[in-house]
């Protein structure tokens, strides 16, 4: 049965290019004070969610764990007060671990002192980190107000109470702690970007962009060269935040030792840090480093320090005389000097390096081999194979239909072989994220769910098959309606999937010319697909003129199209061309990140 190939067209340009309706946006300043949300309406008694914390005492400085958890929900506002007095302003100041599904607000003269939700999709739980400020009161307490749907939520839901360890002579806050370990040493400043003269002979580098120039605005950065008894280390890149980086013992966040350099108010601060792992950084209170030096210019912050090999004085600083991951991060950095978490995934080294060992100039990625073989392997899938299968089965029937290949049509043969290749790529793509996360990733957002859909459709499409009813049999109709519908969702679903997964922090291939080029992709075949149902309208609507009677013969479908075959064989193999270059491009960007 022939379907009109318009209808594909159609379908997917209604697809991905529907707008969504806008969703709240959490922004909710003027519920400050009274924490009630402007949907109308009294709030519910029994609360259903709860406020749970990772400790009970604090220091000004601190990092408190706030999870806020329960049924689904889709609005939040999370604030911390006093807790003799919760009539007054909101408390301290938060930082995000999600910066997707939640959001910093400013309650009164305290910036980031309250978050909420970034849309109303629907969570369950919800955790970010609270900093206790300089001037804290001596209990603090945790307030939440829910929105489960516009006029069901919950308001000023009690949480935890925490307290000073020390209300008498508390440590400074995290901001002046950083300030006083910066100045615990001589601080000097750079006066010049940093040189990769001397990589892999007297010192061992890492770049990115690898081989990339260091006084580029563009070139992430970072050296270590020995010194007798101890390594002085050189770290610079495009960042107005924060730069930091970790050693491993493999390849997760967790148990690291890590070194940061913070924008302060265009002033850099160094500090070594311990991660656990994923969660803030636990700043240390005692600095192991000197010789600290810093320059923020043209959006390139730069900080040099000098560190023993050796600390057995200091917990938590590892040894640089062994080998380790080295992580490489960057992000944002609110002006009172709170880092947030890297909106990309960090620099990892392919493998384990030994920075007082031989001098070696190596690169990184940040994107991990199994993400990048999942992504390589769906482009093949659903830019190539399945692409070419359904323009040779759409519109190469009549041109191959006297063609046999193992007692089989060859147009049928052609389809099959690159739709059960797309399937078998499919399924070993789909298993590598899991491999990689060891389960379900949270963080993924609508990602791994249409994949699912993707995989199932992928699989469905050749079963179904497998109970084709013969040419001429009644349901062969139906048949041929469910497998081309469901064969063209498969299709659409890939591509939105594929949209979505481009930018997740796991893989991130360079904006805009991810979505520039993916467009492209579709409009390519798009494009294909009404030319050649053009083409096959045309030579079915051809007429031949008999001159000796006046009559006019309309052109059998079957002849018409082996008369128009030559111009078909010429699009396919310009088409195929075009995806063979739409594939390297994505598989070299995708080989680069």
């Amino acid at each position: 049965m022939e379907l009109p190939g318009f209808a594909v067209a159609v379908w997917m340009f209604v697809c991905l290019c529907a707008s969504v309706g806008g969703y709240p946006n959490g922004k909710v300043r003027e519920a400050c004070t009274s924490m009630v949300p402007c949907h109308g309406g009294s709030p519910q008694l029994s609360p259903e969610h709860t406020i749970t914390v990772n400790g009970t005492e604090f220091k000004p400085g601190d990092s408190i764990e706030v999870h806020l958890s329960g049924p689904d929900f889709e609005g939040f506002f999370i604030q911390a007060r006093d807790a003799e007095h919760l009539d007054s302003p909101a408390v301290g100041s938060f930082v995000l671990a999600d910066r997707r599904r939640s959001q910093l607000l400013t309650c009164g003269r305290t910036k980031n002192s309250a978050v909420s939700q970034t849309s109303k999709a629907k969570k369950k739980d919800i955790k970010v980190y609270w900093i206790a400020p300089g001037d804290a009161p001596k209990h603090v307490q945790f307030l939440a107000t829910v929105v489960k749907k516009y006029r069901i939520f919950w308001v000023k839901i009690p949480g935890p109470i925490v307290s000073q360890t020390d209300v008498l002579s508390p440590t400074p806050p995290l901001h002046t702690t950083s300030q006083a370990m910066s100045t615990s040493y001589p601080v000097s400043y750079i006066s010049k970007p940093f040189s990769a003269s001397g990589c892999g002979s007297m010192k061992f580098c890492i770049r990115n962009p690898s081989n990339c120039d260091p006084g580029s605005a563009s070139c992430f950065f970072l050296s270590f060269q020995q010194e007798e008894s101890s390594v002085f280390i050189e770290m610079s890149g495009p960042s107005e935040g924060y730069l930091a980086f970790a050693l491993s013992h493999d390849q997760w966040m967790g148990g690291d030792d890590a070194y940061l350099c913070v924008n302060e108010d265009h002033r850099v601060h160094v500090s070594t840090a311990h991660l656990k792992e994923r969660s803030y950084p636990l700043l240390d209170l005692e600095n192991a480093l000197e010789d600290v030096s810093w320059r923020l210019a043209d959006g390139v912050l730069q900080c040099s320090f000098r560190r023993s090999i050796r600390l057995p004085a200091y917990k938590g600083r590892f040894n640089l005389d062994t080998s380790y991951y080295i992580f490489l991060a960057d992000g944002e950095a609110s002006e009172g000097g709170l880092i947030y978490k890297h909106r990309r995934q960090p620099l990892v080294t392919d493998g384990l390096c030994n920075v007082t060992g031989p001098p070696r100039d190596i690169g990184g990625s940040r994107s991990p081999r199994l993400i990048k073989a999942h992504g390589a392997l769906m482009f093949v899938a659903w830019i190539t194979t399945v692409s070419i299968g359904v323009i040779v089965a759409r519109f190469f029937k009549p041109v191959w239909s006297h063609s046999f290949l193992f007692g089989k049509e060859l147009w049928f043969q052609v389809h099959r072989m690159l739709m059960l290749t797309t399937v078998m790529l499919t399924s070993i793509s789909f298993v590598l994220p899991f491999v990689y996360r060891g389960g379900w990733s949270q963080q993924a957002g609508f990602h791994p769910y249409l994949g699912c859909a993707v995989m199932a459709l992928a699989i469905f499409q050749p079963l179904m098959a497998g109970f084709r009813p013969s040419r001429h049999a009644p349901r062969r109709q139906l048949f041929n309606w469910f497998h081309w519908s469901a064969g063209t969702t498969a299709r659409i679903l890939a591509v939105v999937t594929m949209f979505l997964g481009m930018d997740l922090p796991a893989l991130d291939l360079p904006d805009p010319w991810d979505t520039y080029s993916m467009i492209g992709f579709v409009a390519w075949h798009v494009g294909t697909e009404v030319l050649l149902e053009i083409h096959s309208y045309c030579l079915v609507c051809k007429v031949e003129v008999i001159e000796d009677d006046r009559v006019q013969i309309l052109q059998s479908l079957t002849s018409a199209e082996a008369e128009g075959s030559l111009f078909k064989q010429i699009v396919l193999t310009i088409y195929v061309c075009g995806n063979i270059v739409f594939l390297v491009a994505f598989l070299i960007a995708i080989n680069q990140v």
